[in-house]
């Protein structure tokens, strides 16, 4: 394998405490040397030349739908792949609820041939706690987790039975890997479209209360604190539930939480208009709420950020907002987003962004990766932190356009990604 010399750039490495200008040189799909003024082997590496750029650990994304099988209209695990590189990230957690569903080891098997097919972004599988996703009785968990399963959810749908979920976490405790929750009580959530409010009231929108998400939280790190399995909560998105996780956290409950790039900039007021890219699950809820989420980002209480990539094609869209489907695309605008609102809003250093889009979703997933050490997997993303861009979803990877962030001026984007020392991506 070649070998690469990334050359005079800012190396951020949150991990081992890296904060520099350093050269990185990787051999063998591996970090073989961090330093300054690092030799090119007499010639025989390839220069990257990072000079007013920042190189950091591979972004990965521990939540994201790429609809294949069964809608490969909307996204394929190969384009899906093409639009986490355009996006700087090297590695995807990949959902289950695919028609089949990614309830068995036939079907984590076939996502893993498909990535490695597309020969982009890694990709790991994260199968279904149910049978078909409908709640009922636990999948096949260990048969997935030996295909190369790394975690179990029902995203898109709640484990509404609290026995169900109870025994889920208990199963887990064999393996160690979390157990991911979308946390909406489906009685409470009824017909609602969007958060339910005085803008759900005025629209003539059935709303779904932000309790709907408090109680399974609750309800949910108390079953982590009886079983003493791991929680993950995906795409939080209420002040309450915010402090929910917070206050288990503080009792050493094994609780983590995920905020998306949506719920923490946009509130329901993007549903004026019956905006259909306003439309997900959870809703957009109020700004008190986004206000939570961005601390609970600074303080450690979310642990990391993802983007909930959810495709859908345009037809689906185009149509009365209760009839359209829930989810926006994120793979390609989740770090300039985050970036911009966060670090450059005030909220997040540098170093803590990196950290909950990188070290963070590693360390609860126990994926290689996050880190840019000696030995480590060559996982990079190199980034331009200094040019001002308008986003247009016409240009995106992804085969679906359905984001909310479409001319929403933006600073800072992935100008290459290396994926095990191979470049896969150069703006």
């Amino acid at each position: 394998m070649e070998r690469l010399l990334i050359r005079g750039g800012r190396l951020l490495d949150p991990k081992n405490k890296v904060d520099g200008q350093f050269d990185l040189l990787i051999e063998n799909g591996k970090v073989a040397q961090v330093g300054r003024n690092l030799p090119d082997g007499g010639g025989g590496a390839r220069i990257l030349e990072a000079k007013g750029k920042t190189v950091v650990p591979g972004l990965i994304d521990m939540h994201v739908h790429l609809r294949e099988p069964g809608r490969p209209d909307e996204e394929t695990v190969e384009s899906g792949c093409r639009a986490a590189v355009a996006g700087g990230f090297t590695a995807l957690g990949v959902m289950p609820n695919t028609d089949p569903v990614t309830d068995n080891q036939a079907a984590i098997g076939y996502i893993i041939r498909e990535a490695i097919r597309a020969g982009n972004s890694r990709v790991y599988p994260v199968g279904a706690i149910t049978k078909g996703i409908k709640g009922e009785s636990l999948a096949e968990m260990g048969a997935m987790l030996d295909a190369g399963a790394v975690a179990f959810t029902d995203d898109g749908h709640c484990v509404a039975s609290a026995e169900v979920m109870r025994k889920a976490l208990t199963y887990s405790l064999i393996f160690g890997v979390p157990m991911i929750q979308h946390c909406e009580d489906p009685t409470l959530v009824g017909d609602g479209v969007m958060n339910e409010g005085l803008m759900s009231a005025r629209l003539g929108l059935a709303g779904i209360p932000a309790e709907s998400e408090e109680i399974i939280v609750y309800r949910d790190c108390a079953l982590a604190r009886l079983t003493g399995a791991r929680l993950h909560i995906a795409h939080i998105s209420g002040r309450r539930s915010v402090e929910v996780v917070r206050r288990f956290k503080e009792e050493g409950v094994k609780v983590t939480a995920e905020a998306t790039p949506h719920h923490f900039t946009l509130t329901e007021e993007e549903v004026e208009g019956y905006n259909t890219n306003a439309k997900m699950a959870p809703p957009l809820r109020s700004r008190a709420d986004l206000e939570a989420l961005r601390q609970g980002l600074a303080d450690g209480t979310i642990d990391c950020i993802a983007s909930d990539h959810a495709p859908h094609h345009y037809d689906e869209k185009e149509t009365a907002f209760a009839d359209a489907p829930n989810g926006v695309i994120g793979l390609e605008t989740s770090f300039p987003v985050s970036y911009t609102e966060l670090v450059l809003g005030g909220v997040l250093d540098l170093n803590t962004l990196i950290t909950r889009m990188s070290v963070t979703p590693a360390a609860i997933l126990k994926l290689p990766g996050g880190s840019l050490g000696q030995g480590d997997q060559a996982d990079v993303t190199v980034l331009d932190l200094d040019t001002d861009w308008e986003i247009d979803k016409s240009k995106f990877n992804s085969k679906s356009r359905n984001t909310p962030f479409h001319g929403r001026k933006v600073r800072g984007r992935a100008v290459a990604t290396i994926v095990g020392g191979r470049q896969v991506w150069k703006l």
